[in-house]
């Protein structure tokens, strides 16, 4: 055709054409502009001078997904926190694949088309009796829907990173005196003689109103920050470019009502958008509202009473946030907590009196006196006494006496002798292993810190709100 074209240029008919092409292709190009360039930007982050897309999130989440159970991935869909999670995971992925990906370019890194091809034909699914299979390949990329060159490039992307990932993963050797000194730290063990002095052994009567607002005093309740709140949303199809911009235009001409005085219900009713109030919400709240994400309560939490946000872009519309009413922390009425209060006020009167009980016993054994009613027994770190006493047995020294406490009770500890742990060379090995890959963990954590200052790591957050944030 483009040959005809050429040969019959002065035709009246190869002008039109001619004209037909050019106008399609000026239309498709301006098109894309006006709809696709202009409305919408995909770039999720940017790592560098490089960009990550929604597209890629999109890919590496469902992956993360195809890995997982059928109950996992139901609980992804319908449990916030375990959605959030798989949410940090995809963003954390992307997120390092591309510093090591930038690092590869700055180092002048390249993998050759030879390394590719050994890549292909060493890969176990494309063989057949040992030997690379061309038809195992061939079915392998119609099934796919990929392209060959697709296929090689992501290869590529794929041993560029472990070029960098290699850094990191030479193997750590652990000093042996290192691993002697965890290991008798570990399994050490001590005797130890302590004597449980409980603060529900001791009665006390009921206080009265004097008690109870001397005690109040220096243990004030405080009733945390509350904030009434409201919001108009515009609900879109943020995807369909005509949607979007007619939603735009009724979401900009409500928040100019409301600039020009009007209340949000008013615009909101005029316009047909959802209109909510949510009263008394403490910070950190995790609601019900399904427009309300955690990040738009935080935003609620930074305006001052009495003003809107500006027009807010999310997934599936658009957002106009405004704090209604303002109640700052304050300390409770004694009035309206004064029965709460009882139950601490006697336990802080259980407890001076079993302090002072267990004060004289331990003055009587550091004259000498033995611990009445004690308890010999040899711990570890983690077991054979309460966790107070465990922590203050390892932490003092042989022939200390000390007084310790828990939450119900105080303790007078007797610090005995240490007593080193037979060796066990199984259990040594391990302890080496284990001590391996945190100084393999702390290297690579290490490195990414490094890859996160040469290339700083910016959240697109617009694009998050709209296509990511639930």
């Amino acid at each position: 055709m483009l040959e005809y074209l050429r040969n019959a240029a002065d035709k009246p008919l190869a002008k039109v054409l001619m004209f037909i092409l050019i106008f399609s292709f000026v239309g498709w190009g301006a098109a894309e502009w006006i709809f696709g360039g202009a409305t919408r930007d995909t770039t999720l982050i940017n790592v560098g001078d490089a960009d990550i897309s929604v597209q890629q999130f999109n890919n590496e989440r469902s992956n993360q997904l195809s890995a997982m159970t059928k109950e996992e991935q139901r609980a992804a869909y319908t449990d916030p926190a375990k959605a959030k999670a798989l949410t940090d995971s995809v963003m954390g992925k992307i997120t390092v694949n591309q510093l090591e990906l930038n690092r590869v370019k700055d180092l002048g890194l390249v993998v050759s088309e030879k390394r590719i091809v050994d890549e292909i034909k060493s890969d176990k699914q494309f063989q057949l009796n040992g030997d690379f299979s061309p038809w195992l390949f061939q079915m392998f990329v119609e099934g796919s829907g990929a392209s060959e060159q697709d296929i090689a490039n992501a290869i590529r992307i794929d041993l560029s990173r472990k070029m960098i990932v290699n850094i990191t993963d030479t193997q750590l050797s652990v000093p042996q005196f290192a691993i002697d000194a965890a290991y008798n730290a570990r399994y050490a063990k001590r005797g130890v003689n302590y004597a449980t002095v409980k603060f529900a052994d001791y009665k006390i009567a009921e206080p009265n109103d004097e008690q109870l607002r001397a005690y109040y005093e220096q243990n004030p309740h405080i009733v945390p920050e509350t904030r009434s709140v409201s919001y108009v949303f515009v609900a879109a199809d943020m995807n369909k470019p005509d949607v979007y911009d007619e939603k735009f235009k009724t979401a900009q001409q409500i928040e100019d009502m409301i600039i020009s005085g009007d209340s949000m219900k008013s615009a909101a009713d005029k316009y047909n958008a959802k209109y909510v109030t949510i009263k008394d919400i403490e910070r950190g709240d995790k609601l019900s509202d399904k427009i309300l994400s955690d990040d738009l309560v935080a935003k609620l939490f930074s305006m001052e009473s009495g003003t809107e946000s500006e027009l807010l872009e999310l997934r599936d519309g658009f957002v106009i946030l405004r704090v209604d009413d303002v109640v700052a922390q304050h300390n409770a009425e004694f009035d309206d907590v004064k029965k709460s209060l009882v139950a601490g006020w006697k336990k802080s009167e259980q407890r001076k009196q079993a302090y002072i009980d267990a004060n004289e016993q331990l003055i009587a054994v550091k004259r000498g006196e033995q611990i009445k009613n004690s308890k010999s027994v040899e711990i570890t770190r983690t077991e054979g006494a309460p966790l107070s006493v465990l922590t203050a047995a390892f932490a003092g020294h042989d022939g200390d006496n000390v007084l310790t406490e828990d939450s119900d009770a105080f303790y007078i500890v007797s610090i005995g002798k240490n007593t080193m742990p037979a060796a066990d060379k199984n259990k040594k090995e391990s302890l080496r292993k284990e001590l391996e890959t945190l100084s393999k963990r702390f290297v690579v954590d290490d490195y990414t810190q490094f890859l996160k200052r040469e290339y700083p790591v910016r959240v697109n957050q617009k694009t998050f709100d709209r296509f990511i944030a639930k």
